[in-house]
């Protein structure tokens, strides 16, 4: 704990602090998991989750329900706690509550952009936005051509301008600059995000370097066997975490998974995760960070007077919706034997 955040904290974030604590203490149980994947169908997981804070949400929808419509209204609940907590924080926390969306624009640029060079529907990719990285301008992306149109006619008026000065260039989007435009941004996103104080500073901190940290894992795995070299490799890593600097000189040189099991098992904290994985195999690689995440989200409920609770719960309740999702998707196509694959116990 640093400083007196104590002293005056809970005068203009306590109540929310309080609110955030609330919203915890509905998020699904192990027992609640147990329950959903014995369900045969999409019906049985609604009468299931109208016990629980989706109910409300659920209640009026018609059978036959699609998985669609449970994960859009799950996904509805997380956005009005969220705006609930937005309309009633003030400085510095409203800024702090901002900073957790910017992760959803990046997503949504990305996605708009992506569609519409493969000549998808601007009107059918905006229903697969993210609702909490929406922003005004945001169907105009359609008309961009290159980074540069990108920015001079949409993303200039955003907070993610400040991001693009790093990859604006004159070069035609295809699908490998779409993804190197994405993780430019995260990693000048995360950067700036990184910037904290205080108590907020000790737990944050921490977070998002672990973000950092699987980004450089995912992003060497991903790029194996593309033509992207290992300099350009190197630029998309975030200049913070555990694997700062050295990790990230051995990362850009890796051939397979093998070498970056290698890399990362000479650092303890992710021993525990690739010890879970067989060698050569990446596919459970997400869910053991996951299961990582996860933990860490919890401990940050364990102190007080800092606003890492807010980050933690809105991640928590994006990882419930993963699993709601996961185990709707395999009732729906009677896999009932992989419902267990992909579902990460939050308690």
């Amino acid at each position: 704990m640093y400083g007196f955040e104590a002293l005056t904290f809970n005068i203009d974030a306590g109540y929310l602090e309080a609110i955030v604590r609330g919203y915890r203490s509905g998020l699904l149980t192990a027992a609640d998991y147990n329950n959903l994947c014995q369900c045969e169908t999409l019906d049985d997981i609604k009468m299931h989750l109208s016990a629980t804070e989706y109910g409300p949400y659920l209640q009026n929808e018609p059978s036959p329900l699609h998985t669609t419509t449970i994960v859009e209204k799950c996904t509805l609940k997380l956005v009005d706690e969220y705006k609930h907590m937005l309309c009633q924080a003030t400085e510095p926390l409203s800024t702090f509550l901002e900073y957790i969306t910017y992760g959803h624009m990046i997503d949504n640029v990305v996605l708009i952009v992506t569609g519409t060079l493969h000549e998808r529907d601007v009107q059918e990719l905006l229903e697969k936005c993210h609702p909490l990285g929406m922003f005004d301008s945001i169907a105009t992306l359609a008309v961009a051509q290159n980074m540069r149109e990108l920015y001079r006619l949409v993303l200039v008026d955003t907070p993610l301008a400040p991001y693009f000065s790093e990859c604006i260039t004159s070069e035609d989007l295809d699908d490998m600059n779409i993804e190197i435009m994405r993780n430019t941004l995260y990693k000048a996103y995360l950067e700036d995000f990184y910037r904290l104080g205080g108590a907020t500073a000790e737990i944050m901190c921490d977070l998002l370097a672990f973000e950092a940290d699987r980004r450089a894992v995912n992003i060497t795995i991903n790029s194996i066997g593309t033509e992207l070299t290992r300099d350009d490799r190197r630029k998309l890593f975030s200049s913070f975490g555990l694997l700062y600097p050295y990790g990230h000189e051995e990362l850009a040189v890796c051939e397979d998974i093998d070498q970056v099991r290698a890399v990362m098992e000479k650092y303890p904290p992710y021993q525990s995760i690739f010890a879970k994985l067989s060698y050569g195999e990446s596919l459970m690689l997400d869910k053991a960070f996951y299961e990582e995440e996860v933990k860490r989200l919890c401990l940050a409920f364990e102190q007080q007077f800092h606003y890492a609770v807010f980050f933690a719960y809105m991640r928590l309740g994006e990882q419930e919706i993963r699993n709601l999702m996961w185990i709707s998707e395999c009732v729906a196509q009677n896999q009932k034997s992989r419902v267990h694959d992909s579902v990460v116990f939050i308690f």
